[in-house]
This record gives C-alpha cells, sequence and structure tokens, in this order.
C-alpha cells in the first residue's frame, strides 16, 4: 500500500477524523478516515464525509484509507462509496456487512480494498470477493464484535491458514509487544482502534479519552446480546443500566429504546461519561497518558526490535 511500517488505524466511525489519519500516515503506518467523522445525520452523510476526505487529502500526501462501516451507513452506503471513488480514495476499509456487497465495484475502480472479518468462514468469503486485505479482528476489541467471541489469539492463526491474501490482526493490540505477538501468530500487520482514540490529534472528547487512561483491566463490557450484537464499551451507568435490561424480562425493542441513536456521540463527542457510549477495547486499562500518534507508532516501531532480540535469545539456550 506504499507506507513505512504495517501499521493500520481502525476507521472507528465517528472518531478517525482527519487530523488523526493524517498524523498516522505522516508517521509511516496508513492513517484512516471514519465515515461519519464526528457525526452527522442521514441527510449529510455524503456531504459530510467529502469535506473530510477533502481536508484529509490537503494534510497528507502519503497513503491513507476511508472506513465504510457498512451496517452504520444504511442505505448511504453505495453512495459514500461512489463519492469516495469520485474524490480519489485508494484505499477502502469495509466492515459490518457482506465483501460481496461493494468489493467488485470497488476494484473496478482501482481502490485497494480491505474487509473486516471475524472467523474463517468470512475470511474465505472476502477472498472469493476478490478483497486485498482481510483484517482479522477478535473480541478484544471496542466497539461492536462479532458474534462467535474469538479472541485475537486463535483467530490470526485460523486466519492465517485459511486464506492467501495478507492477513491484518486487530484486538487488543497497541504497544510493540502485541505488535510483536501479531507477527508471531502469522498476521502480516497490524490493526489498531483504541490506542488511537488516546491521542492529541483524535477529535473525540478530553473526558472520554480520561476516562480510557483511568480505566483498568476489567472496565469494559459486553452489551446488547438481546440485539444479536456484541458491543464493548467502558462500564459506567449507562453500561450498567443495559446490562440489568438484559438479565431482566426487558424485550429487545425495549433496549433498542433505551440505546436510541445518539448515545455514542453524547459519550464519545460530548463528553458525557455517565449515560453516554464510550466504545474501547479491553486493552483500555494499559493506555496510561495521552501522546501523539506518531509516538504511538514510533515507539511500537523502536521497541519491536528489542522484543525480538530478547526472544531470539530463547533459541541461543
Amino acid at each position: 500500500m506504499g507506507i513505512q511500517y504495517p501499521i493500520l488505524e481502525g476507521g472507528m466511525t465517528i472518531a478517525g477524523n482527519a487530523e488523526l489519519a493524517a498524523a498516522v500516515s505522516e508517521a509511516g503506518g496508513l492513517g484512516m478516515l471514519g465515515c461519519n467523522p464526528g457525526w452527522s445525520p442521514p441527510e449529510q452523510h455524503v456531504e459530510h464525509l467529502r469535506t473530510h476526505i477533502r481536508k484529509l487529502k490537503g494534510m497528507v500526501k502519503k497513503p491513507f484509507g476511508v472506513n465504510f462501516t457498512l451496517f452504520a451507513m444504511q442505505d448511504k452506503a453505495e453512495a459514500l462509496i461512489d463519492m469516495a471513488i469520485e474524490e480519489g480514495v485508494k484505499i477502502a476499509v469495509t466492515s459490518g456487512g457482506n465483501p460481496r456487497l461493494f468489493t467488485r465495484h470497488l476494484k473496478d475502480a482501482d481502490l485497494t480494498v480491505i474487509h473486516v472479518v471475524g472467523n474463517v468462514r468470512q475470511a474465505k468469503a472476502a477472498e472469493e470477493s476478490g478483497v486485498d486485505i482481510v483484517v482479522a479482528e477478535g473480541y478484544e476489541a471496542g466497539g461492536v464484535n462479532f458474534p462467535n467471541e474469538l479472541t485475537t489469539m486463535v483467530l490470526v492463526p485460523y486466519i492465517t491458514s485459511a486464506v492467501q491474501v495478507p492477513v491484518v490482526a486487530a484486538g487488543g493490540i497497541y504497544d510493540a509487544s502485541s505488535f510483536v505477538a501479531a507477527i508471531a501468530l502469522g498476521a502480516d500487520g497490524v490493526q489498531m482502534g483504541s490506542r488511537f482514540l488516546t491521542t492529541k490529534e483524535c477529535h473525540v472528547h478530553d473526558n472520554y479519552k480520561q476516562a480510557i487512561v483511568n480505566a483498568k483491566d476489567t472496565d469494559t463490557a459486553i452489551t446488547r446480546r438481546k440485539l444479536r450484537l456484541r458491543v464493548r464499551s467502558l462500564k459506567n451507568e449507562y453500561t450498567q443500566h443495559l446490562e440489568e435490561m438484559e438479565r431482566s424480562s426487558a424485550t429487545a425493542e425495549d433496549i433498542q429504546s433505551y440505546i436510541g441513536f445518539g448515545t455514542a456521540r453524547e459519550g464519545m463527542m460530548d463528553g458525557d461519561t455517565v449515560k453516554g457510549d464510550m466504545l474501547v477495547g479491553q486493552m483500555a486499562g494499559m493506555i496510561t497518558e495521552v501522546v501523539t500518534a506518531a509516538d504511538v507508532v514510533r515507539q511500537i516501531i523502536a521497541n519491536a526490535t528489542a522484543i525480538v532480540e530478547r526472544c531470539n535469545k530463547l533459541h541461543q539456550t
């Protein structure tokens, strides 16, 4: 893809802004613009994303991509993808939907296509549809997770043994150790979302960033199983009430009514750490400070060598 290091920024829908994507790309990774940066109503999605693509193109000359979270875009997916092609986007990541829907269209427009998967069946289907790369995302990841609940440690070897296209590991990756572990499992690179949330360039609310910095190892929760979803977020009053509803006789309709359609914006963009939804992965407890995106990339690459050398000593003995 023309990048220096095999480190991809996760799209993160509303959290993936132009400044963050530009910083990751400039540091040698692949910056990724979310499909609805900061949030906009459905009727404004296309022009809203167009504005952010143009902004990003004006900030960086290095490769970048756009993430299309298919389930979140609903009936706007095709229009958003067509607009991105018009704007000269060269790399697309699709997630949360069937890769057969848009892969051929994207490939015909000469884009590199990456698709996020959660099991072997999905990986094979993505490869058959013509994608160039698959992202194997484990259950440790923040946000919407795959129903099979396969962790990164077991998912990545499953996927690398099942497909011929390059595999990127995601879920629970945040530093040099997890980067090297992913490569050891057979991945060709990594994708990180949560670690880039707590960077200076990310436009999410400071309250949200500080909540991640303050998190401990057990401070994320999975909710919405009654909706046939699995969403990982930081624990707060909002997730506690959701868990109580799921243990009660509340119906799926009751739960959806409580969730509404703006809780992620309230938690992540407005900074409501009590009643808002704050999507983040299990590794939140390992993040102790807000740094620049370049610092994240540089520290991973700089420290990876020492970890590999330590592993080599095991072989020497």
